[in-house]
């Protein structure tokens, strides 16, 4: 039988939208809607909690069901009110049932969360609600100030990788209260930063709350990237000092108003209730066999073995309607109530998955293509899951972008001196058309990218053959082997200069490579500071210096962040680097067209028959527009001695070198005729 709690006015409600809906608000007093799904529960109670102390208020009884979905209405809460639901029925995992009358639950569409959730074994064994963190009713007004969204073109995008966290904890300039905070990461100088450097898009991992797994608990470790969710719709309680909603926003709208973006990476494959054994939290205690998908899909009898295509025990099954509905209602609300200008998927082949099976056609393609909110913001793809046939590089439509790990591979291997790759070198350099076909695809389509939150930085790319993920917990079994980096002798940290030296002129090859090449640009938040995660390629759980970024530089980190602007700098000044549209490329009809020359370094123009030549470690082209008539020239010397060129049909005047005055721009050389370009160097022409 119900607490009933004096005041408090029910009726039946309706059973749209779901979640807690604000139906009217007068002096602190709110009345709530409060549709749930859960066709297979007998009974849901509605619990509501004091704001302060999580003390139980009462319980509700929901009243109406229309179909699947149980409703009810509420007159009469305070403001702050904190709620969540319990959900009665038979518990027996072989038919996909989870239910337990006793364990409250999270609202599957609940936007704000009163605290970060904490996994308690002795809590979650007794079923006490405070195991559980709580939703808030409370009305959410915010004054946007005219902000606008800056809407860049793919083609001029470039995005920067942050960890809420990560970026601000050691910032100087940011006051320490804000530090980790959704507040620290607007401070002007984090976004000056941001701005000095050139980036248009700043790409978050991670804010909708999660739950560090109990195994990372067990290990005095926590899930710092946070993919795990326990909500698709709330802001991570960590992150704020007050409120994570109304500070998220602030932190939205001033990079708005600097004329930045704010993508989220989100993670719609799993959840934080992993697998069988896993625990109930939201999802599986109200919809289990529906909202996940299992082993036994063609038996409907039986759910005992939920699939595991994320390598997260669980997979959400968001080919069902009701799944479907709760993803594009999370992205819309993001991106109409929150602002945001688009999102990374992660793991997003899962959310193509139809009967188990990535459809390049599937419903939450469509869905997304036609719908007038969705169609028109940033989407970028991790194009793979665990599950078979999981990679699907190039297989997304064309509104879409995706993450090209061969570009990262293929330069990484390039510069660390692996033969034979030149051919598919300059394949990744100029848009990889052998996936991403002209006709069809811009080469915005794809995310051309050196290194990612998961996998070594930059800096341990050039100075460590091996991983070191020995803090993990894991004996240094996790993360990947294939890293392509090469140490240049010394493993880790050094004070050789030549070691040094010779490091410094690998990243500036692997940043100039990256900054020419055609595609979006995506870079990892800190390689423009040096940051080195000492090691550790997998550091998913280190929440500590290992992981947040060290913004006191020497004179060797200063010049290459110099470096780091002036590549992005000339990234912008020249269009052919954006956008290179090919006279025989008809995806995109304008006027400004270029055409591409390769030569020999003798000056004299490529050939078929010299593609296939394995010892060739170097290339010479150039970029021509068909209107301007601006021309640049670009050398790659990836072998260990110099190139000897003599410069095609003209004088050239060189613009900057990799290998000469750390890289920086030469503003008053001569032009040449003939060019002696040093090993494992890139040098720009004019």
């Amino acid at each position: 039988m119900s607490n009933q709690i004096p005041l408090l006015k029910m009726s039946l409600g309706s059973a749209a939208p779901l979640g807690a809906t604000l139906v009217s608000e007068e002096a602190g007093v709110t009345s709530w809607n409060f549709a749930v799904f859960a066709p297979d529960a007998s009974a849901l109670t509605l619990c509501l909690y004091l704001p302060d102390t999580e003390e139980l208020l009462g319980e509700l009884n929901f009243s109406g069901r229309t179909g699947p979905v149980w409703h009810l209405q509420v007159d009469g809460i305070d403001s702050g009110t904190l709620y969540a639901f319990k959900a009665a029925g038979a518990d027996n995992r072989e038919l996909g049932l989870a239910f337990d009358a006793e364990r409250v639950v999270l609202d599957p569409y609940v936007k704000q969360l009163n605290r970060g959730l904490s996994f308690n074994q002795r809590l979650y064994q007794t079923k006490s609600h405070y195991m559980l963190a709580k939703g808030v009713l409370k009305p959410q007004q915010f004054d946007w100030q005219g902000s606008v969204k800056p809407q860049v073109p793919r083609e001029k995008t470039v995005i920067y990788e942050a960890h809420v966290k990560g970026i601000t904890m050691l910032h100087p300039e940011v006051p320490p209260p804000l530090r980790g905070t959704y507040l620290g990461l607007c401070h002007p100088a984090v976004i000056s930063h941001l701005q000095q450097l050139g980036i248009t898009t700043l790409q978050l991992l991670p804010v909708a709350a999660f739950l560090s797994e109990p195994r990372l608990n067990a290990l005095q470790l926590s899930n710092y990237w946070g993919y795990n969710p326990v909500s698709l719709f709330a802001p991570e309680p960590r992150y704020q000092v007050n409120d994570a909603v109304s500070e998220f926003k602030t932190m939205v709208r001033s990079y708005h108003q600097a004329g930045i973006e704010v993508i989220l990476d989100v993670v719609f494959n799993h959840t934080a209730e992993a697998g069988e054994d896993g625990p109930v939290l939201s999802f599986r205690g109200l919809a289990n066999k529906h909202y996940y998908l299992f082993e036994s899909h063609a038996d409907i009898t039986d759910f005992s073995q939920p699939c595991n295509y994320t390598g997260c025990g669980n997979t959400l099954n968001v080919a069902h309607p009701m799944v479907q509905k709760l993803v594009m209602d999370a992205l819309r609300y993001w991106v109409t109530e929150m602002q945001v200008d688009g999102f990374r998927f992660d793991l997003a082949t899962t959310l193509a998955r139809e009967h188990k099976r990535f459809n390049p056609y599937a419903a939450f393609f469509q869905i997304i293509a036609q719908d007038p909110v969705l169609s028109v913001v940033k989407l970028i793809a991790e194009p793979w899951d665990v599950g078979p046939m999981g990679y699907q590089l190039g297989q997304f439509p064309a509104q879409w972008s995706e993450l090209n790990d061969k570009c990262r591979d293929t330069f990484r291997a390039f510069w660390r001196g692996d033969q034979g790759v030149l051919p598919e070198f300059t394949t990744r350099l100029l848009g990889s058309r052998d996936i991403f076909q002209k006709h069809h695809k811009p080469a915005c389509c794809s995310v051309n990218y050196l290194t990612y939150h998961d996998g070594f930085t930059l800096h341990d790319v050039v100075s460590y053959n091996d991983k070191h993920n020995w803090l993990n917990g894991e004996e240094n079994r996790d993360g990947h082997s294939h890293n392509l980096s090469s140490n240049h002798g010394v493993e880790g940290a050094t004070k050789d200069p030549q070691v040094i030296a010779n490091r410094y002129q690998h990243k500036r090859n692997l940043v100039a490579t990256l900054l020419l090449s055609q595609g979006m640009i995506h870079w990892l938040g800190g390689d423009e500071l040096s940051h080195t995660q000492r090691g550790n390629n997998n550091a998913y759980c280190q929440d500590n210096d290992i992981s947040w970024l060290d913004w006191h530089l020497d004179s060797d980190e200063d010049d290459f962040l110099q470096f780091v602007r002036q590549m992005l700098a000339f990234r912008r000044k020249y269009a052919c680097l954006q956008q290179l549209s090919l006279l025989d490329d008809s995806y995109q009809l304008h006027g400004d067209k270029h055409q591409i020359t390769w030569f020999l370094p003798d000056g004299s123009e490529k050939q078929e028959h010299d593609w296939h030549d394995p010892q060739r470690s170097g290339c010479i082209f150039q970029i021509s527009n068909k209107v301007s008539k601006v021309s640049l020239l670009f050398v790659f010397n990836a072998a260990e001695t110099p190139l000897n060129i003599n410069m095609p049909k003209r004088q050239w005047q060189l613009l900057f070198d990799t290998s000469i005055d750390k890289g920086l721009q030469q503003e008053d050389a001569n032009r040449v005729s003939q060019y002696q370009q040093n090993a494992q160097s890139i040098s720009v022409w004019q």
